[in-house]
């Protein structure tokens, strides 16, 4: 196979087909380039294709009735996004753009749902998906209406940590933190809170920072102490 299809064998909704399959998916879509800021897709857009990261990272956004940007989230290598107006034919719920060089494969929302006709393990594994996405973010809509802002700071960290965290003997280390702007679009604060939030579990010994990188110390009381 070529490095593409293997790739794209670590993409939750391709993990489980054959490789005949996963080859013929590498040559049903395209490959491009977005240099970091560029947006991918914009809300209200026309959805036409779905995209998995090869390399980089985005963030999904939307803008508030005031103006204000919300992240709901930041996706990383083999996650993938357009799933919703591929599936019915509406226009794109959010936007997305670059959070750094990216590459992006894009497959054209006819050839997906022909996939999806030919191999129903894609869709299973697309609900299973969804699903999975749906109770993360009802568990972050609960976190941002009821917990104080160490509450909030926490969820969203929480969220990295099992997007992006390596664990090792209960330590998860996240190696590159988002922005404190971008931790802020998210937990639905200010930039100023998230410093003094983070240093505050520094202080109390939950975390250290190093840089970008953050490490949770003990991951499973950090969890228990704020879900």
């Amino acid at each position: 196979m070529n490095s593409l299809s293997e790739f794209l064998l670590y993409v939750p909704i391709f993990s489980d087909l054959p490789s005949e399959a996963v080859e013929k998916i590498s040559n049903t879509g395209s490959r491009k380039f977005y240099k970091k800021d560029n947006v991918v897709l914009m809300e209200d857009d026309t959805g036409s294709a779905l995209f998995v990261i090869i390399d980089g990272k985005v963030k999904v956004s939307r803008t508030s009735n005031d103006g204000k940007e919300v992240i709901l989230t930041i996706l990383n290598e083999s996650d993938f996004f357009g799933e919703m107006a591929i599936l019915d034919g509406l226009q794109r719920s959010a936007t997305v753009t670059a959070l750094e060089d990216s590459e992006l494969f894009i497959i054209q929302r006819n050839d997906f749902l022909d996939l999806l006709k030919e191999y129903p393990e894609i869709s299973i594994a697309l609900l299973y998906e969804l699903t999975k996405r749906l109770r993360a973010a009802d568990m972050k809509i609960k976190a941002l209406s009821l917990k104080d802002a160490e509450g909030k700071v926490a969820t969203v960290i929480l969220q990295i940590a099992d997007d992006v965290g390596m664990i090792k003997k209960g330590v998860v280390e996240i190696e590159k933190l988002p922005l404190q702007q971008d931790l802020a679009n998210m937990a639905g604060t200010s930039r100023e809170t998230i410093s003094r939030t983070l240093h505050t579990f520094a202080k109390k010994g939950m975390v250290e920072l190093e840089g970008s990188k953050l490490r949770i110390l003990d991951y499973e009381k950090f969890k228990e102490t704020y879900v």
